[in-house]
């Protein structure tokens, strides 16, 4: 006997990320990379950073950074999101609040939360992998979230009843969604909340590029639509999940969930089960930083990665062959690009690598039906402008020599 004989069936469904198996390639410096979704580290404010930890490891305050703390989270922090969360239309108290280690720990605790084996989850096609990758532990079945389309929420109740469960969420990236680029607008996002409440379930709302908006109108988060419309969060169905990975660090792992109370309380028992709390020190120093300087830095940001993103749509525009089309984001860190039927977007990374050295994400693994074959991710956010005109450029050769295999 081995010990994987006796793994829960749930281990089954597992799998290993191809982005983070495709981030190793950052370390090879002859690779040109769009892989990974990942911020530039010489934009992280670093000496910032460095001057909240050693403030917090002052003989006044280094017994509450380096001490266990509340389930919740550091009430300073909580406070500070409390404020932020206002400026986008969020009315909510800190009991609303909850600090992950990084929203994907918050994924996992919802798909924990809310999902029985045999229950529905609505995604996009394509989605989040990470989302895919947190749910399946807790054994979904997934169906395609269709906002803009006339499918009736009969539908979905009655597919969902058909495969043994029932409908517990909607799970959406509304604004710049990984890995489309694309945002819901308005009116699109008035439509989910309608559907939601018709198969009376929940929304979780994946804010992780809210705040990386290079151009066009703001559109309120979804939370902010319903609590107009129901007058208070406690009455709400959407879950808002934030995060600090994308504009002050990753490394640093402090996520936050902003839901009706007793969604956090549910939440709290289960980080309590799973870590206790996020880091004390991480959660004192990202406060202390999001403190001083959030707003100018993540208008910093905003600059440095629009340049970025106009430079791989000009450089797109220029070099790619007919029949390929990409999205035209508005912000975060994406380009999706959907090659001509017959291409296959995984071979062609095996191609790319060996011949041109640009490496992409293969647009499959973001189908929870494994579909999706003819189509990739690019990343623009950690590639100078240089370097992107030269990887489209290499990578509209490769495509011009002829079709690739399916």
């Amino acid at each position: 006997m081995t010990l994987e004989q006796i793994f829960a069936t749930r281990a089954a469904r597992l799998k290993a990320s191809e982005i983070r198996e495709l981030l190793k390639l950052l370390d090879q410096p002859d690779i040109l990379s769009f892989a990974g979704g990942i911020p530039d580290p010489s934009l992280f404010p670093a000496e910032a950073f460095s001057k909240a930890f050693s403030e917090a490891l002052t003989p006044s305050r280094q017994a509450q950074a380096l001490q266990y703390s509340v389930s919740e989270g550091y009430l300073p922090l909580r406070r500070w999101l409390v404020n932020h969360m206002e400026t986008i239309g969020v009315p909510c108290t800190v009991d609303n609040i909850l600090i992950t280690s990084g929203s994907q720990q918050a994924l996992d605790y919802l798909g924990k939360l809310f999902l029985s084996p045999g229950d529905t989850a609505l995604v996009g096609w394509p989605t989040y992998l990470g989302a895919l990758a947190a749910f399946n532990a807790y054994e979904p079945v997934y169906d395609r979230l269709r906002i803009g389309t006339n499918r009736a929420p009969a539908d979905y109740i009655a597919a969902a009843e058909a495969a043994g469960g029932r409908i517990k969420f909607a799970y959406l990236s509304a604004d710049f969604s990984n890995p489309t680029g694309e945002t819901v607008d308005h009116a699109g996002r008035e439509r989910l909340l309608d559907q939601a409440e018709t198969m009376d379930c929940a929304v979780i709302e994946d804010a992780a590029y809210q705040a990386l908006r290079y151009d066009g109108a703001p559109v309120p988060p979804i939370l902010a639509l319903e609590i107009a419309r129901k007058g208070t969060i406690e009455a709400c169905r959407t879950i808002y999940c934030g995060s600090f990975s994308k504009t002050l660090s990753p490394g640093l792992r402090v996520g936050w969930v902003v839901a009706p109370q007793p969604v956090i309380r549910q939440l709290v028992l289960l980080k309590q089960a799973a870590d206790l709390h996020s880091s004390s020190i991480n959660q004192i120093a990202i406060h202390t930083v999001a403190e001083r300087l959030f707003d100018s830095h993540v208008a910093e940001l905003r600059s440095v990665y629009q340049r970025r993103r106009d430079a791989m749509l000009d450089a797109l525009a220029r070099h790619m062959p007919d029949g390929v089309t990409w999205t035209q984001p508005e912000g975060g860190m994406f380009v999706w690009l959907t090659l001509p039927e017959g291409q296959d977007g995984a071979a062609l990374l095996a191609r790319s690598l060996e011949s041109v050295k640009v490496a992409f994400v293969p647009g499959r693994a973001f189908f929870a039906d494994g579909s999706g074959a003819n189509s990739l991710r690019l990343s623009f956010s950690c590639a100078s402008e240089p370097t992107i005109e030269e990887g489209m450029k290499r990578l509209g050769v490769l495509l011009r020599e002829g079709k690739l295999a399916s």
